[in-house]
């Protein structure tokens, strides 16, 4: 009796559950996947590396240590381990990626991260032909490719309309997670005009899709089989999908690949200017209603800003008419302004609105150089191992929780032979933290040649000691 009794029960709750409309067939993905799965290619990129050093934990090594650093991103790291303390010989450093083709001759976009600095691309499609890929442009700043193989009718993908992508609607990528090619997996769109740190260009899509390496480049779908973006980072302790992956909006890479395509670079407004988010207690403090625009924090002299009459401490609200609701939303809009442009600029000043016309500067290609002045500052200067630095901002400090650091600019001879790259903080020497650039150098020029030493590394959440043997 009582079996009947849940029995029925059971029956009348889902038929509720049907009336009022919430049991909905979950999305076939089959069609998309027949459909769409010859327009995604897998990428592998050699680069031939150099290895001079000696290794400094002399025989026989440590062959866990040597794994620990290739767990790090380091790849059969110089200097490291061989036998009897013997010179390591030159290698190839080999990766994977993905991409897609957007043009039936042979064009492909992918993330600049996949193919920069590549010696050699080789292109794999679906139907197992191989091409070598000329690299056309990449821009780092947004982390779009563009590559081109040999190849006539080839299909190509349908561009979508990431504007009217809905958070919650459902998406795929397809791509080569660790290798495997043409693996399609799905989620739904988590979030949109996502600003991530240092990627003020890049409004991205964050989605659930499950993103592991090798995904890099590769397309992300709605269900009409349109392209709406690229797979390009995620958020991971892991190393892993954790359900926190971004994909560039494809407006924003057919822009920039069409731009490759025509010059070969990518041509962006600048103002020349530091800007921050407002919070509840500065816009109190501005007299404002509300927390939207942009605080100027700091104006480069004679920057385009600065010609313009904008100042320290005025709150930008519109630019070129379109408003600003975070500060994400400015360097976006000035990106995307022709240089020489006179635009309209709307700032708070002291309580009062006030309307500038500012002229928009070319931004420098060197992403660092927009940082800084015109003038070349002392610490871009080579070390003695071959490392260019410049200290933190006070932005960037408090993203490592007021650690001091150097940022490397440029990574050159026995630093770059022992993995540091361009972009990797310099936390410390030895056992010593670093305090400034200069005085990094003057510990780095007192070691005598020939001998080793440990610099701790921060890159993105790890952090690790690289030794580097110090030379003539």
């Amino acid at each position: 009796m009582l079996k009947n009794w849940f029995v029925a029960m059971s029956l009348a709750f889902i038929a509720t559950f049907n009336t009022v409309g919430y049991a909905k067939e979950l999305p076939d993905f089959t069609e998309l996947a027949e459909k769409q799965g010859a327009t995604v290619v897998n990428i592998s990129v050699t680069q031939n590396m150099r290895s001079n050093t000696v290794s400094p934990f002399g025989p026989g090594g440590d062959e866990q240590l040597q794994e620990f650093f290739r767990r790090f991103g380091i790849p059969n790291m110089p200097g490291m381990p061989g036998q009897n303390g013997e010179a390591q010989p030159d290698y190839k450093s080999q990766s994977l990626g993905s991409g897609f083709i957007i043009s039936n001759d042979g064009y492909i976009l992918t993330n600049a991260h996949v193919v920069s600095g590549a010696d050699e691309v080789i292109v794999k499609l679906s139907d197992n032909r191989e091409f070598k890929a000329k690299i056309i442009g990449t821009d780092k700043r947004t982390d779009v490719a563009l590559v081109k193989i040999e190849a006539s009718g080839l299909q190509k993908v349908t561009i979508g309309d990431p504007s009217k992508l809905k958070v919650g609607e459902w998406v795929a990528a397809i791509g080569s997670p660790f290798g495997l090619e043409n693996t399609m997996t799905a989620g739904i769109v988590s979030a949109k005009g996502r600003a991530l740190p240092q990627e003020n260009f890049v409004p991205f899509i964050q989605t659930d899709v499950a993103i592991n390496p090798g995904n890099s480049g590769g397309p992300l779908f709605n269900l009409n089989g349109e392209v709406v973006g690229i797979n390009s980072q995620i958020y991971s302790r892991s190393g892993g999908s954790m359900g926190l992956s971004f994909a560039i909006p494809i407006d924003v890479a057919i822009d920039v690949s069409n731009q490759l395509k025509t010059s070969g670079k990518i041509t962006r407004g600048w103002l020349g200017i530091a800007i921050q988010e407002i919070t509840k207690e500065l816009a109190e403090s501005f007299g404002m209603k509300n927390t939207n625009g942009a605080l100027v924090a700091g104006v480069e002299k004679n920057g385009p800003a600065d010609k313009g009459g904008l100042e320290a401490g005025d709150v930008i609200l519109k630019f070129d008419g379109k408003p600003i609701t975070t500060s994400a939303d400015l360097p976006r809009a000035v990106g995307a302004t022709k240089p020489g442009k006179i635009v309209p600029v709307e700032v708070l000043r002291k309580g009062s609105a006030k309307t500038l016309n500012i002229g928009v500067g070319e931004m420098p290609s060197d992403p660092n150089e927009a940082a800084q002045s015109s003038k070349a500052a002392p610490q871009a200067e080579a070390n003695k191992i071959g490392l260019s630095l410049k200290e933190l901002t006070a932005a960037q400090k408090k993203k490592l929780n007021g650690k001091n650091g150097l940022l490397v600019i440029e990574s050159t001879g026995a630093a770059a032979q022992a993995g540091i790259r361009r972009g990797d903080v310099i936390l410390g020497l030895n056992n010593s933290e670093t305090q400034s650039v200069e005085q990094f150098n003057k510990q780095i020029n007192a070691i005598t040649a020939g001998k080793t030493v440990a610099v701790l590394v921060q890159r993105g959440e790890n952090t690790l000691y690289v030794p580097i043997k110090v030379t003539k």
